[in-house]
């Protein structure tokens, strides 16, 4: 009776094992269902996870090259930080060429990332570049990140290009005076450029950039924090507004005001003052070399 339960036990034990391990061999054979993420990559597609351990696939050219910023679709302004890591074959002479586009295809600006390691490696190599540009009136554009290319054969060329978009609005500088930075050794005020100092506005971007901090510095308005620093200006003087300028090839810059009520004249050191920090705001864009007034009897003692 004995061995006819220890027989029965040890049937029902295999069974069980077997069934067991035909359930393992069947869960295995299962696709596994991975989260539904998706991740964007720097050229604005996307791509999901797959395979048995649920990974991300590979975005376009991430085995090449990888941009930490800007992302795709970004807003971005000047000045751009661009970060990432490249393959060493990316480079030569341990750079490579990167470009700005605007949604038509006109060039905005153009660099060249630099290296941050030893570029030669077939290993992922960090860069860093920085792009000084003018935004576009146009919203959307590309970063073009080139393969450096020395031979120019088209089998040879790679590139990965980032769609951005441009912020609607910039950075500029005012430039208002503060006395107290003005002073000689005896404490006098010398009525001189050292007394400039430089205020940050935001305005939006237009075609007419120099035309509107122009005209936004002449309203001399300033916050209470700023002139608690002791900044002041005489801006704005009743009657005076810009009339219209003109921007020469040369970089020459003529400013036409209309100053009916005279109030841009006066002592030598006020009107210096005035001019001085026309001139300085204007000067803030590289274009601008050198400015001149009109009519000529602005800002004369």
């Amino acid at each position: 009776m004995k061995i006819k339960l220890i027989i029965i036990i040890s049937i029902l034990v295999l069974i069980g094992g077997l069934i067991g391990f035909g359930y393992s061999i069947f869960k295995k054979g299962e696709p596994r269902a991975c989260p539904q993420e998706a991740k964007l990559c720097s050229d604005g597609s996307y791509v999901n996870r797959t395979g048995p351990n649920c990974e991300f696939a590979f975005c376009p050219h991430e085995d090449l090259i990888r941009v930490f910023t800007p992302q795709a679709n970004e807003k971005i302004s000047s000045p751009l930080l661009i970060t990432g890591e490249a393959r060493g074959f990316w480079f030569f002479e341990a750079t490579f060429p990167i470009k700005l586009l605007d949604d038509q295809g006109n060039l905005i600006a153009q660099h060249y990332a630099q290296a941050k390691g030893d570029w030669m490696t077939a290993d992922f190599v960090p860069f860093e570049a920085e792009l000084v540009f003018e935004a576009p009136t146009i919203q959307k554009g590309y970063l073009v990140l080139e393969k450096d290319n020395p031979s120019d054969l088209p089998e040879n060329a790679e590139e990965l290009r980032i769609p951005i978009i441009f912020s609607d609005s910039k950075i500029v500088k005012l430039y208002y005076y503060n006395p107290e930075q003005d002073k000689d050794e005896s404490g006098n005020i010398q009525c001189s450029r050292d007394g400039l100092i430089a205020v940050e506005r935001k305005i939006p971007i237009t075609k007419t950039p120099i035309q509107d901090t122009i005209k936004l510095l002449i309203t001399g308005q300033l916050t209470e924090a700023e002139k608690s620093r002791g900044i002041t200006t005489e801006f704005p003087l009743e009657g005076f507004s810009l009339k219209e300028l003109n921007l020469k090839p040369d970089g020459t810059l003529i400013l036409k005001f209309n100053d009916p009520l005279n109030r841009a004249s006066g002592g030598a050191c006020r009107a210096s003052i005035l001019w001085f920090q026309i001139e300085a705001t204007a000067k803030q864009f590289p274009e601008v070399k050198k400015v001149e007034f009109s009519p000529p009897s602005l800002f004369q003692p």
